[in-house]
C-alpha cells in the first residue's frame, strides 16, 4: 500500500482537514506538516511516486522478490480517485454527478470543481454508512470506465482491492440509486485471461465475504473472526471455525490492518497470544501487518509518512518468531483441517465451553491447536476422531509458558486441563 502517486489535492485536504488533525497528533506527538503526504487511496495515477524512483524501481524490485520466491501484491482503488486525477478534467462522466442543491443539502457529501468541460459537481467518495472521504471523488460504475487493474497486473503477482464491496450492485445502488452491472466478475475474467495466476485479495465487509468469494476473489478479508476475538465472545468464534472449508481457505485472517488499531494496543499480552494461535494457526491466508511482529501498539493513519520510534516488544516479538517458526511446518500449508469435539469433563464444569481446539492432519500425523479462551482456568474432553499410536505427545511446537497447563491422553479422549488464556500446539502420530 502507498507506492502509487497521490494528487497535490489530497495532500492539501490530508493537512488541514480538522477532523483528522487530533489524530495524526495521537500517533505522531512532534507532527509537523512534511509528515501528512496524504491518504494513499487518493490516487491520482497508478504509477509508482518517484520518491520511490518510479516504475523502473518498482519493476526491479518485483524481479528481486520473484527470484527469492516471494510474491508483490500492490494496493488497487476501484471506488474512487484523487480529486485531480486526469479523468476529472478529460472524462467528468467517469464520475457520480450531483447538483447545487446536492452540495447545499449535504455539503459533507459533494464538492463543486472547475473541468475543461465547466463547473460540475461531483460525490465525493464513501460507503453508505459514512459521510463522504473529502480528498476523492466517487466513480460512477453505470457509466463506461478504463479498467485500470488491468495496467495494475504487468507489475505484480496480485492486487489487494480496497472496499472491494462497495461496487457490488446491491451496494452501489443502495448508496448511489443507480443501477449496475456486476463490475468484478468481468474484470477477474479480463485480468486471469492474462494472468491466470494473478492473485486477488478483498477487503470486503458486512458479511458479504462469500459474494465476493463467488465472483471471483481468491482471498477476502474475515473481520468476523477479528470483531468476535477482540469482544471476547467463545460461541461465535467456534461458530465462525465451524463454517465450510472452501469458504474459510479463502478467508484472510488477521489480528490488525491499516484500519484497525494495533494488536498491542488491543489485547493484553496473554490474549494477545491467544487470539493469534486461534488466527494464524487456522485455514486461510494469513496477513500480518507491518510492526506487529514488534509489538508496536501506535497505529499510524494511512495520510501519515512517518511513525514514532518505538520499542521493540520482546515478549510479543520472540512470541511471533516461534509462530513464524510453526507456520513454516509443511502440515499448515498442505494438511487436512478440521475442528474437534470438545466435550465437559464433569457435570457442573462448564468451562470447557471456552475451549477452541482443531487439527491439521497430515502423512500420518495429526498436530492439535488448543485454546482456553477465557480469563479461567478450564477444562474439557477432546474425543478422537482416530486415537493416536502413541499417548505422549510427539511433538510441543508452542505453548503457554505456564505448570498449570496440563494434557492427558489415553486411548479414547485426551483431557486438557488449561490456565485462563493459555494454548498448546503439538503433533502426536496417527494410528
Amino acid at each position: 500500500m502507498g507506492i502509487w502517486q497521490i494528487g497535490k489535492a489530497g495532500a492539501r485536504i490530508s493537512r488541514s482537514h480538522e477532523a483528522w488533525q487530533e489524530g495524526f497528533r495521537a500517533s505522531l506527538v512532534d507532527l509537523s506538516e512534511s509528515d501528512i503526504c496524504g491518504s494513499c487511496f487518493a490516487v491520482v495515477r497508478y504509477q509508482t511516486d518517484e520518491e520511490l524512483r518510479g516504475d523502473e524501481a518498482l519493476a526491479r524490485v518485483h524481479k528481486q522478490l520473484n527470484q527469492c520466491r516471494l510474491r508483490l501484491m500492490l494496493d488497487f482503488v476501484p471506488n474512487h480517485t484523487a480529486l485531480d486525477h486526469p479523468w476529472v478534467q478529460k472524462h467528468p462522466g467517469f464520475y457520480v454527478q450531483g447538483s447545487t442543491q446536492d452540495i447545499d443539502r449535504e455539503p459533507q457529501n459533494y464538492i463543486a470543481l472547475k473541468t475543461n468541460q465547466g463547473r460540475r459537481v461531483f460525490a465525493y467518495g464513501r460507503d453508505p454508512y459514512f459521510d463522504g472521504w473529502p480528498d476523492v471523488l466517487q466513480l460512477d460504475y453505470s457509466q463506461p470506465c478504463k479498467l485500470q487493474l488491468l495496467a495494475i497486473a504487468p507489475r505484480c503477482d496480485g492486487v489487494r482491492c480496497h472496499m472491494a464491496m462497495l461496487i457490488l450492485p446491491e451496494v452501489f445502488e443502495r448508496t448511489w440509486g443507480k443501477t449496475i452491472e456486476p463490475f468484478w466478475p468481468k474484470a477477474i475474467t479480463a485480468v486471469r485471461k492474462r494472468f491466470p495466476d494473478f492473485v486477488l485479495l478483498a477487503e470486503v465487509y458486512w458479511n458479504l465475504e462469500w459474494t465476493l468469494q463467488l465472483q471471483g476473489f481468491d482471498f477476502t478479508y474475515d473481520k468476523r473472526l477479528y470483531d468476535r476475538l477482540r469482544v471476547r465472545v467463545r460461541y461465535p468464534i467456534r461458530e465462525h471455525l465451524g463454517a465450510g472449508l472452501y469458504f474459510q481457505q479463502k478467508l484472510a485472517r488477521f489480528l490488525e490492518n491499516h484500519d484497525e488499531p494495533c494488536a498491542a494496543e488491543t489485547f493484553p499480552h496473554e490474549i494477545h497470544k491467544a487470539a493469534a494461535i486461534i488466527t494464524f494457526l487456522s485455514l486461510g491466508l494469513r496477513f500480518f501487518h507491518d510492526g506487529q511482529l514488534a509489538g508496536k501498539s501506535v497505529h499510524i493513519p494511512i495520510h501519515l509518512c512517518r511513525d514514532p520510534d518505538e520499542a521493540i516488544d520482546k515478549e510479543l516479538s520472540e512470541f511471533y518468531s516461534s509462530l513464524l517458526q510453526t507456520l513454516q511446518k509443511p502440515v499448515f500449508r498442505h494438511g487436512k483441517w478440521a475442528l474437534a469435539k470438545c466435550c465437559p469433563i464433569e457435570q457442573g464444569n462448564e468451562s470447557w465451553e471456552h475451549f477452541i481446539v482443531y487439527c491439521w492432519q497430515d502423512e500420518g500425523k495429526v498436530t492439535f491447536i488448543a485454546v482456553n479462551h477465557t480469563a479461567h482456568p478450564g477444562q474439557c474432553w477432546v474425543v478422537w476422531q482416530e486415537p493416536p499410536v502413541d499417548e505422549n505427545p510427539q511433538q510441543d511446537l508452542m505453548s503457554s509458558k505456564s505448570p498449570a497447563l496440563r494434557v492427558e491422553i489415553n486411548a479414547e479422549q485426551m483431557l486438557l486441563d488449561f490456565p485462563a488464556w493459555g494454548y498448546h500446539v503439538f503433533t502426536l502420530q496417527n494410528r
